[in-house]
Formats: structure tokens, sequence, C-alpha cells
């Protein structure tokens, strides 16, 4: 079964400097019945302004995920790390007992727009991190390349949670496929373009609830960009 989202029933929260999209309740956007799916607790989609961004704020237990889609996102925290994040970088920051952050958009005049995921860790207390690394546009052109996994798979990211995350881009006639285990659900976020997923179609924003699916299909993708979670 796949339960489709579409991007103009999202939540929004607008400021001077900030217009953010809420796949999930978040800040001031309630919906009981959007409260997150599975482990999967917030999919914010933000575009930041020139000169504007985050002050400096705190996080415990959680494992935050950041993920540019367009410019570059300024990061400094309270465990020294700092830098510049691009499209094909992915952050991950595992807020344990307690860390610092700040993020801002890195350039004065053009927008950064990227996606913020949280994901509860599967234990509470553990020892902050931070973990940034690029994974190359072409590994995901024409197929799903592996960039968060609980073992640090393939280069992948670690994460404290039994969740993947899969970054792919489709168009004309390429197609991927995933196959889930049993008693795993997926949710597949589409950051840009279009594409169809076992025959249902997404546009961009859209977002996909999946259960009772043994493998997904990704076809007919329109400059697509999309990131697809694996859950237990």
């Amino acid at each position: 079964m796949i339960e489709k989202l579409p991007a103009n029933t999202r939540g929004n929260t607008r400021t001077s400097w900030l217009n953010s999209r809420h796949s999930f309740s978040f800040g001031q956007y309630r919906d009981p019945h959007r409260m997150g799916f599975r482990s999967l607790r917030v999919i914010n989609d933000d575009i930041v302004d020139g000169g504007g961004g985050f002050g400096e704020h705190g996080h415990r237990d959680m494992e935050i995920i950041s993920y540019v889609v367009e410019g570059g996102l300024e990061h400094r925290d309270s465990l020294g790390n700092g830098g510049v994040i691009r499209p094909g970088d992915v952050q991950i920051m595992s807020a344990g007992t307690g860390i610092r952050h700040a993020e801002f958009n890195a350039s004065d005049d053009e927008p950064v727009r990227f996606l913020q995921i949280w994901i509860p860790p599967d234990r509470r207390g553990i020892e902050p991190r931070y973990e940034q690394r690029r994974f190359p546009i072409s590994d995901q052109t024409g197929q799903l390349h592996l960039v968060v996994d609980p073992e640090g798979s393939d280069g992948a990211l670690e994460i404290h949670r039994d969740a993947r995350i899969y970054a792919g881009r489709f168009d004309g006639g390429e197609s991927s496929s995933l196959e889930l285990g049993d008693d795993r659900y997926g949710w597949v976020q589409v950051v840009k373009g279009c594409i169809e997923v076992n025959g249902v179609a997404l546009d961009e924003g859209d977002g996909a609830a999946i259960e009772d699916e043994d493998c997904l299909e990704f076809r007919h993708g329109e400059r697509a960009e999309i990131l697809v979670f694996d859950l237990a």
C-alpha cells in the first residue's frame, strides 16, 4: 500500500528569511494524523534567504540529517566542527547527551535549500558526534545510492537506528528497484522533479508512506531527485 501525501498539504512556517515546509508536525504546525512515520519524525524542506539562518540552539537524543539541495549551508557546533555543506554532501549529527549548533546560509545573496530529517536514536544518552560526507552525484544517477546506514556500510554515514536512507536521480528511461524485507516500511520524498513508484505518480515535494510492499520500482522520472527511507 502506498499513501501519497501531496506537497500542498504540508505544514508551512514563514518568517522574514525562512520558508519551511513540514511533512510532519513541527513547531507551530500540529496535525495529529501527521506525527511522523515509523521512526521518521521530521522532514523539513527549508529555503533560507541570503544572510539568514538558525542561531545557536541545542538538541538532545536525536539523529539529525541535513541534505543540501541548492546553495551552501554553513554549520558550526559545540564539538568544534564547522564548514559549508553543498549539493552532494550529507551531514549527520547525533545529539545524544547534548550538542549546540548553528546553521546559516553561506551566501549573503543567494538562497539555500536543504532537507532536515530527524530520527530518534535506538538508545538515549549516547556520546554526541558529527559526520559529513560527499556522495558523487554520478553514483546516484539512474540508481539508488546508500547514504545513511546503521553499520555505515559501503561508505554510508552511520546512524544509531535501524534505518537506511538512499539518494537517487532519475530522468527519461532510467529505472531502479529496492527490495523491502519482512516487517519493513518505506518512505519516499521527492526533492525535485517527478517520478512513479510502483505506478503511483509523485511530484516535487510529495511524500509517500509505504507498507506491505515487497519491492519498490522507480520509473518514468523527469529530472527527479529523491530520498528513499527503509525503516523498521
